[in-house]
């Protein structure tokens, strides 16, 4: 049988290196007081203490919707943050959405300098903010980190830890409460996450990067046609959330061990961390 052609790659620069997305031009005029205001509201909150903030996900990348897209933002700080940082941060979050209808909700990711530019993190998190993050405040950690391409060691350090989420995704569905709305934010971030990885699975294969989650289901599903409808379904999800159980329960008892299963063949595990983070809170988006 042949298999449908993948999407034409894309998303790198002449030399073959994942191009930055999104930029500060590219932030629609109807979201740019929403920018402006978190990025006063973090120099106040932290002062001294901030190395450096940024966007990312649809609003830098120009493809956010009124009423419809978060904000989301990447905080460096110049030490490791407390608790009362991350108090501080949510409640910064939940202030900003409060005040401007154009955004629904913010997603803060919260980290020290240090860990950014650690060694384990270099092919996670310093990949996340040196290609999908848009500075907008302090000196840029992308100067300190390598280019990257979409190889395997890429693909394995960023999603390579599926098999360790899953039974976490169990355990928090199964504590969520039994409504269309308390499970809409969980199918929508499980989607994301599952999209995602299909297409960080096959992106070595692909040699090309792109964030739309449509785009990313059409190039796993390319490679993988037995999978293809889940995938695209996932990618709606992703922007359009059902409550549905079902939807849920097929995530962590099918497709989901398919990945996991799947990526530990052909890339290997992602190795541990130190103290390693948990699974991210289903509002906000997750680096990877």
């Amino acid at each position: 049988m042949r298999l449908p052609e993948p999407p034409a790659p894309h998303g790198l620069d002449a030399q073959g290196f994942i191009a930055r997305e999104g930029s500060l031009a590219r932030v629609a005029p109807v979201f740019r007081p929403v920018v402006a205001a978190a990025r006063d509201r973090l120099t106040g909150l932290f002062g001294a203490r901030l190395h450096s903030a940024y966007l990312y996900g649809s609003i830098p990348r120009g493809t956010a919707r009124v009423g419809r897209s978060d904000l989301d933002l990447l905080v460096a700080l110049g030490e490791e943050p407390q608790d009362a940082d991350r108090e501080a941060v949510r409640a910064l979050g939940a202030a900003l959405d409060g005040e401007f209808a154009q955004i629904d909700g913010v997603g803060t990711l919260l980290y020290g300098r240090a860990r950014l530019l650690s060694e384990p993190e270099t092919y996670d998190l310093g990949w996340f903010v040196a290609c999908l993050c848009t500075p907008l405040l302090g000196d840029d950690l992308a100067a300190h980190l390598p280019r990257y391409r979409p190889d395997s060691l890429l693909a394995r350090e960023t999603n390579g830890d599926l098999g360790r989420l899953l039974p976490r995704w169990r355990r928090r569905i199964a504590a969520a409460e039994d409504t269309e709305d308390a499970r809409r934010p969980l199918v929508r971030f499980l989607s994301r996450h599952l999209v995602r990885t299909g297409f960080t699975l096959v992106m070595p294969r692909w040699q090309g990067w792109t964030s739309d989650l449509r785009e990313m289901a059409a190039v796993c599903g390319a490679y993988h046609p037995e999978r293809a409808g889940q995938l695209r379904t996932a990618a709606e999800y992703g922007y359009e959330p059902v409550g549905d159980p079902a939807v849920l329960a097929s995530y962590v008892d099918d497709l989901g061990p398919w990945l996991a299963a799947e990526y530990a063949r052909v890339h290997g595990v992602k190795a541990p961390r130190p103290g390693d983070r948990p699974a991210p809170a289903p509002g906000p988006a997750s680096p990877a």
